[in-house]
């Protein structure tokens, strides 16, 4: 009985007869996502890969020295140099820049999401599942349509881990923003406020905190998915990763394994730094 049921409602033959569906459909469509992706991507890892090593890691502990103070900027300072001493500078960057485009898109498409959400419970009502969805989803089953609709290569590594990153974004631009305090909505709108003033001059500002915390987690799931990336031939330190396994590499594998926590740690405490200097101005 229970083999005829599934005989008429095949749920994975659905899914594959829709990918296929959309494979022979829909390929001018991923060709320009494609190509939108691609760009952004080359954009960051060319400014990345532009300067000398050693300039570079000069600029990363100033940067964590300026935003996150001189703990981190003293980890960066010995961090960094053991990455380029390894080896694995240029796929450090290459991960660095797969992160970057992967977390700016998911920023551009969430935290829009997010605004239109807190402010229609219909659409929050609709967006939440797919969202649950999304988070619940095993990491590894996005890489099956991105690699059929993008093939092999880092432009389905950089969408199958914006899209594994971009809950957080909506989920906590939407809590941020209903967050605020009634009396500040009251008080903007008493001084004759638009809709949009009231977002930008006073929802924003005070949601900030918790978006930028929304933006510190789409950054570190992005930065996990990308090592998962690797598979698909997405390159950086996840393909070191994947190549230390594969070919029982042993050093390989930790020595990549180490700069992925060094850069992780980096980005952790960048945006924790910079959502606690936001809080402590509002």
């Amino acid at each position: 009985m229970m083999e005829q049921i599934r005989a008429v409602f095949d749920i994975g033959g659905a899914f594959e007869t829709l990918i296929n569906w959309l494979t022979h459909n829909a390929n001018w469509l991923f060709d320009i996502i494609g190509m939108v992706v691609e760009s952004v991507l080359n954009g960051f890892n060319m400014v990345l890969i532009f300067l000398h090593p050693a300039l570079m890691c000069l600029l990363l502990v100033a940067l964590a020295w300026y935003l996150a103070g001189r703990g981190v900027a003293i980890f960066s300072a010995i961090g960094f140099p053991i990455i380029w001493y390894m080896g694995l500078w240029v796929h450090t960057m290459d991960t660095l820049s797969l992160v970057i485009a992967s977390v700016f898109i998911s920023l551009v498409i969430g935290i829009p999401l997010g605004i239109w959400t807190s402010k229609s419970e219909t659409a929050w009502q609709f967006v939440r599942p797919v969202l649950d969805f999304m988070q619940t989803l095993p990491a590894f089953v996005y890489l099956i349509p991105a690699v059929l609709f993008f093939r092999l290569g880092p432009v389905p590594g950089v969408v199958a881990t914006l899209i594994f990153s971009l809950p957080p974004a909506v989920r906590l631009t939407n809590l941020g923003i209903k967050q605020v305090p009634l009396e500040i909505k009251e008080a903007t709108l008493s001084f004759g406020a638009t809709g949009r003033q009231m977002l930008l001059k006073a929802e924003l500002p005070v949601a900030l905190p918790t978006i930028l915390a929304g933006v510190n987690q789409t950054i570190m799931l992005a930065l996990s998915m990308v090592v998962i990336a690797g598979m698909i031939g997405a390159g950086g330190l996840g393909n070191q990763v994947l190549k230390g396994i594969t070919q029982m590499k042993i050093d390989l594998g930790f020595e990549s394994g180490i700069a992925i926590v060094i850069l992780a740690i980096f980005l952790d405490r960048i945006t924790q730094a910079l959502g606690s200097a936001t809080q402590r101005q509002n």
